[in-house]
This record gives structure tokens, C-alpha cells and sequence, in this order.
């Protein structure tokens, strides 16, 4: 199942983002802040058990997460909306996958991966700012499963519609939340009208 979230906020914020002329500080401090707006609605699903508090004043019974909470940014750009994932959920690990696209053969080739050990009944989110063709998504999801971890979301601020449908073909189960759905991808594995290079702008590389 996918979502677009459709907040006044991540509508705005996400035209700025799109903006040619918006500076790679504030490209980052936006995908930051877009991040927070959607994982906050990604997140609506997480588990929680009860557990006591002491207020100034009296006992009560509180609400913890249950689950260990996972963020798996794909490399690099992924990396770009870590903070707004920590400043959500400071304490959760942090993996990392990392992906490229082969120029060629438009196939994703995993280079790198690093994920936490010594996990409690883990819930994984996937970060990557957009999810273009979804061969990266599809192979971070497939390296997963193959530890037998199941319990997975994935974030991006755009996506195309051929990259959810490639999403949905292999793992029907895993949902995506972002904050649009672009029209398509062009006949290089871009999505239109996106946002250019998300990895560029982050970081202010070419």
C-alpha cells in the first residue's frame, strides 16, 4: 500500500525543494523537515506497552514504543534525511545499505551494507528521497528478508508511479509513505518533473 501525504506544509515545502535556484543548506534543512512531516504520518502504526511514570505530582501508567525502531538510509542521498528520522526517534539505530544504479544496465548493484546487531523485534524504515525505477528499494527490502526481518516501511519525499508499482510486484506487504507522486520517469530512469539529483543538491556536488 503506498500514501501521499498531502499536508498543506509538505506541499509547500517541497515546491521550495524543487526550486533549481534553492542553495544545497537549505535543500538539506527542507528534505530534514519534509522527513519529519511524513515519517510523523509513517509512523501512526508503531506498537506501544504500557509502562509507569512518576509525574511531580502522581503515578500513571505511560506508552513506550515496542518495537527496536531501524533507519536504513540508502547511500548517499538517503543519508540527507537521517536527522529528520533522529530528531523523531533520537534513540533508534541506524543501518546503512548502499546502492547504485548500473548506467548501463539501469540495475541496482549493492556496494556496501551494515546493519545494527542484537535487534528486539525490529522495525525497519527505508529512507531514500526518491524512489525512481525501485530497484533500490527492492534490494534493501530483498536483503532484509533474507534475515528474516519483515517489518518494513519505506519513506521517500517523491516517487514514481512505475518505481511503487515495482515495490508493490515484489513486496505487496511493505508500505511506502511520500510526500508526491511525479508523473513519471523519463527514458534515463529520472523522475519528471522531480528534483534533479537528490544527491548533488545535498551536498552540494556535481
Amino acid at each position: 500500500m503506498y500514501y501521499e501525504i498531502n499536508h498543506p506544509l509538505v506541499k509547500h515545502k517541497l515546491t521550495v525543494l524543487r526550486n533549481e535556484s534553492t542553495h544545497h543548506k537549505q535543500f538539506r534543512e527542507l528534505s530534514s523537515e519534509l522527513t519529519m512531516l511524513i515519517a510523523y504520518d509513517a509512523m501512526k502504526k508503531l506498537e506501544t506497552v504500557n509502562c509507569p511514570v512518576h509525574t511531580p505530582l502522581a503515578g500513571t501508567m505511560g506508552a513506550k514504543l515496542k518495537n527496536d525502531i531501524v533507519i536504513i538510509p540508502i547511500l548517499r542521498a538517503g543519508v540527507g534525511m537521517m536527522d529528520g528520522m533522529l530528531s523523531l526517534i533520537p534513540n533508534a539505530r541506524v543501518g546503512f545499505m548502499g546502492i547504485y544504479r548500473d548506467h548501463d544496465t539501469k540495475l541496482p548493484v549493492t556496494y556496501y551494507e551494515k546493519l545494527p546487531s542484537d535487534l528486539v523485534d525490529p522495525y525497519f524504515f527505508i529512507i531514500d528521497p526518491m524512489l525512481a525505477t525501485g530497484g533500490s528499494i527492492v534490494a534493501t527490502i530483498d536483503a532484509l528478508h533474507e534475515k528474516g526481518f519483515t517489518q518494513i516501511t519505506v519513506i521517500s519525499i517523491i516517487s514514481a508511479p512505475e518505481g511503487i508499482k515495482m515495490v508493490e510486484e515484489h513486496h505487496p506487504n511493505v508500505d511506502i509513505y511520500t510526500g508526491s507522486i511525479d508523473e513519471c520517469l523519463d527514458e534515463n530512469k529520472y523522475i519528471i518533473p522531480g528534483l534533479g539529483d537528490a544527491g548533488d543538491r545535498l551536498f552540494g556536488t556535481k
